[in-house]
């Protein structure tokens, strides 16, 4: 490490639960510093949100436009190198445009933005600015995950025939939108966009896949439900999946499972085996073989991939999680941040965050899905 990273927060002031989750992300491996945000709608909360981070009044801005404008005053070399979005999904696109255009690095919450308009606009202003851009899909970021990315691009379970992945919540099985502020803008269409489930958890689950199989949507077949009564938008979802080159898929995504916590979880049907993975068991990674035994993978065993031991901090039977999966999300931004400065930028498979482009894919899949549960139709094509 040649020096300490520098980032500013939009959004994620006090009460919010997942700014929270990437300042603890960022600082976790002591590469990234925060020196200032717009955290919070009014001066007067975002200067309390500030001072409960250890930062002066004058680094903690009423508006993200004024947190902007301070960095722009300054000299090239002095500003941030990127500034992070954890704001609700309607602001996400005015404020990472206006930052890319800038030329300051991007990390943005999930999903991207409202349409593949505004994905398709983002991409032109990074491929002219040149710039970084992530977007946290931060499930990318556990080390089985990754294991079990690389063992299918091995060929360890032979050709992929079907994947199942599920994510099941209940934390919305009552109304409680009107008492609950995290809750109360993901079922608003005008803050959370066309969908809620699916777009919310939903977004997450067809990044696992493509994460761990490299598989590409070719059609889809979407029934979209909003179970509790008066919420606006859907809160239940299930989609057929069909990939290029014939493989087929199921995905689940609810958030009024009631009595289910956070409970994501991907198989991986092969032509000579399976892979499996629990988000709530995060440690481990079953191997199903054709011919052999069942084997159970642990995190950090030395018999893994390169890729999955670099993304573990701890020895064998320590537990790591949900943080450290969002932290292996920023080694991998503080890493291409260093490589570009030093000119010698990463190549795209070296890069190990989820980029602008999974973003716009997750964007695309969320108007698929949505478009193929209005429709009579029994297919919709996603390309």
């Amino acid at each position: 490490m040649t020096r300490r990273l520098t980032y500013a927060m939009v959004g994620g002031g006090q009460g919010a639960f997942i700014g929270a989750v990437h300042r603890h992300a960022a600082a976790l491996d002591g590469r990234i510093e925060l020196v200032g945000g717009a955290f919070s709608s009014t001066a007067e909360r975002a200067r309390a949100s500030g001072r409960a981070l250890g930062l002066p009044d004058a680094a903690s801005h009423a508006r993200w436009q004024d947190l902007l404008e301070a960095q722009l005053r300054l000299p090239a070399g002095e500003r941030i190198d990127f500034v992070t979005v954890v704001t609700p999904n309607h602001l996400h696109f005015e404020v990472a445009h206006a930052f890319a255009d800038a030329g300051i690095g991007v990390v943005c919450d999930k999903p991207l933005v409202h349409s593949s308009a505004q994905a398709e606009q983002l991409q032109s202003v990074v491929d002219q600015r040149g710039g970084l851009f992530a977007v946290t899909y931060n499930y990318s970021g556990y080390p089985m995950v990754r294991q079990a990315r690389e063992m299918v691009c091995a060929g360890a379970i032979g050709t992929v025939r079907k994947v199942v992945v599920e994510y099941h919540q209940g934390w919305l099985a009552t109304q409680i939108e009107g008492a609950n502020k995290q809750a109360g803008w993901r079922v608003d269409p005008a803050r959370s966009g066309l969908t809620g489930a699916i777009g919310d958890i939903g977004s997450h689950a067809e990044n696992l896949v493509h994460t761990v199989t490299g598989l590409e949507i070719d059609s889809l077949c979407a029934d979209l439900a909003t179970v509790v009564d008066n919420r606006a938008l859907d809160d239940d979802g299930s989609v057929l999946l069909r990939f290029t080159g014939g493989a087929r898929g199921v995905l689940l995504a609810s958030q009024i499972a009631t009595g289910y916590e956070n409970d994501l979880k991907l198989r991986v049907f092969g032509s000579e085996g399976s892979l499996a993975w629990r988000q709530e068991s995060p440690n481990e990674l079953h191997h199903l073989p054709l011919q052999g035994p069942r084997t159970v993978l642990t995190r950090h065993s030395p018999w893994l991939h390169p890729r999955a031991l670099a993304a573990s901090r701890l020895p064998p039977g320590h537990p790591e999680g949900f943080i450290e999966a969002f932290a292996n999300i920023y080694q991998g931004v503080a890493d291409d941040l260093l490589a570009r400065e030093a000119g010698q930028p990463l190549a795209d498979d070296q890069r190990s965050y989820p980029t602008l482009a999974d973003g716009a894919r997750g964007v695309a899949f969320i108007e698929k899905t949505v478009a193929s549960s209005r429709s009579a139709a029994k297919w919709t094509a996603f390309r």
